[in-house]
């Protein structure tokens, strides 16, 4: 049966690996950086179970992890590896693949829905072949080693180059590749502390009465602002939901949850759109391509930013209260 930890230590495998080529070439901040986080993917599970079983000290040494982690983090500038092949190899290649090159791309979001979909389905052995709690990312990890494999099928390269270019890749990018998941975290975290309270508390006492409208606008550009702070709509989600969304808008006003929720997130996306804290969107394929200026993606994409909010609250406010 195959189950998300699967796809933990899978990472955590890379991670490791990673860390092993950049000691080799005595890049020992880096090396410690990503072998730091490797150990904490591995060890997740462990971490769980220990808890669980009352005893706090592996979780203990996790947050010293992280915190070893972020003393890390500044001393990881960006990486320029050397060129493994010409700009005119590069190009003459490009042009013999042609659309192929497009396959391994589309195959990760085939193959994850094909899990999600159908997983429940499949069976081995008498066994279902992947575990019912979260399965669409145990399909999206699935779904990444089969466009591994098509890549070098594609390419007829060895699969272990794909790696190495990974490798590449991830030392590019640096400590921003952790912004997704420390940002995700952050929402529960805001939410487990009573932020989402505390907005309700000051929505209540702020919007006029009755004025469903203004509720609406203050929940989507509360969307939008602190997924700028936070860098994640999902992470803003559960605290403008759990804040104005759930005891004001559908609780008192009647509006539907399923509408609301999905374009709530729309106008959170609005928000990733303008903020640096969203790295991996904004300042990864800035940094990726060599741009001049840092922030270059967000000011392309501010007004797209713009019109969409107002197009995504206009049709919000035409459905969510029908």
């Amino acid at each position: 049966m195959l189950r998300i930890e699967y796809a933990y230590w899978l990472i955590a495998a890379f991670l490791l690996y990673t860390a092993w080529r950049n000691a080799r070439e005595r890049e020992m901040s880096r090396a410690a950086f990503w072998a730091v986080l490797g150990l904490l993917f591995a060890g997740g599970d462990a971490v769980l179970a220990a808890q669980k079983a009352g005893n706090t000290l592996p979780a203990q040494l996790a947050g010293s992890a992280v915190i070893v982690l972020a003393l890390l983090a500044p001393r990881l500038r960006r990486r320029a590896h050397p060129e493994t092949a010409s700009a005119s190899d590069r190009l003459a290649s490009a042009l013999r693949l042609g659309h192929k090159l497009f396959v391994p791309a589309l195959l990760i979001p085939l193959v994850t829905l094909l899990v999600a979909l159908f997983g429940a389905h499949l069976v081995l052995g008498g066994h279902a072949l992947f575990a019912k709690p979260q399965m669409t990312l145990t399909g999206l990890a699935l779904a990444c080693v089969v466009a591994l494999t098509a890549a070098a099928r594609v390419a007829r390269a060895p699969l272990h180059q794909g790696l190495s270019e990974g490798r590449r890749l991830l030392d590019a990018i640096g400590w921003a590749a952790l912004l997704p998941l420390l940002l995700a975290a952050l929402g529960e975290v805001f939410t487990q502390s009573g932020v989402g309270a505390a907005i309700a508390s000051l929505a209540e006492t702020i919007l006029p009465e009755g004025n469903a409208f203004m509720c609406l606008l203050v929940f989507s550009l509360g969307m939008v602002l602190f997924t700028v702070i936070m860098g994640n709509a999902f992470a803003a989600f559960p605290v403008m939901m759990a804040g104005i969304g759930l005891p004001l808008l559908v609780q008192r006003y009647g509006a539907n949850p399923a509408v609301l929720g999905s374009m709530g997130m729309l106008c959170g996306y609005c928000g990733t759109l303008l903020t640096p804290m969203a790295a991996d969107y904004n300042l990864v394929p800035a940094a990726l391509l060599e741009l001049r200026n840092p922030y270059g993606v967000i000011r392309a994409q501010a007004w797209s930013a713009f019109a969409i909010f107002v197009a995504t609250f206009i049709t919000m406010w035409l459905l969510v209260f029908r």
